[in-house]
């Protein structure tokens, strides 16, 4: 198998039609979201290793959310060199179209996003969930996670913030998709478990897959200095 999927310069995302979205239960849900964040995480050792544990679980989903996240977690435990670490940083660190921080998607570089943070932190707490505090409240993977382990209360609130953030999702499958990045699965995956798109995210995924997120540098007040976040 090719492992071969560092980005191409140059290469530009196009907006992908919304996938229709396929009926699951609320624990295939659950299953779906915990496998898709667990491999959405740097594919470090633990990681790998929590990926055959991911295919195994994966079994009982619907056909297309099981084949795109048993397909990834494949991919992620023959890669005994080490050789997607590099290609994940690339793809996810340094491409802005590609962050896994929701709320960046909308509010950019701008004095909005240390409000939008604020939104997600409030939301665990009122989820009773506790993070790690290692990433930004808005990560992907996190959601994710509260939607999976969080409860009744948790996969609501939790189907809210992807609800909300819904526009950011669809621009990061479009672009992972531009770079053929394999973790455009787990993406993909994810988007079929959701809602049906409307027209009015569909109009803002098209903007922002040709502009970008908004830009206006300034530190962010309690998450660290520009420097220190992945898409400065």
């Amino acid at each position: 198998m090719s492992l071969a999927f560092l980005p191409r310069p140059g290469v530009r995302a196009k907006r992908l039609d919304p996938l229709a979205p396929v009926p699951l239960t609320d624990p295939q849900r659950a299953v779906a979201h915990m496998a898709a964040a667990v491999l959405l995480r740097y594919p470090d050792a633990e990681t790998r290793a929590d990926a055959a544990t991911v295919r195994a679980a994966v079994g009982d989903l619907p056909t297309p959310v099981r084949d795109r996240l048993a397909g990834l977690a494949t991919t992620l435990t023959d890669d005994t060199t080490g050789a997607l670490q590099a290609t994940y940083v690339a793809t996810f660190d340094l491409k802005r179209r590609c962050a896994m921080y929701l709320s960046y998607y909308a509010a950019g570089d701008t004095r909005r996003r240390g409000a939008a943070l604020v939104r997600f932190v409030e939301a665990y707490r009122a989820a009773g969930f506790e993070t790690t505090g290692d990433e930004l409240p808005d990560y992907l993977p996190t959601v994710l996670e509260l939607s999976a382990r969080g409860g009744e209360d948790g996969a609501r609130i939790a189907a809210a913030l992807l609800g909300a953030h819904r526009d950011g999702i669809e621009v990061l499958r479009s672009a992972l998709a531009a770079q053929g990045s394999p973790w455009t699965a787990a993406v993909e995956a994810v988007c079929l478990t959701l809602p049906p798109v409307d027209d009015a995210t569909a109009a803002r995924v098209a903007d922002l897959v040709t502009a970008g997120p908004p830009a206006e540098l300034v530190g962010l007040s309690g998450y660290g200095s520009g420097d220190d976040l992945p898409w400065s």
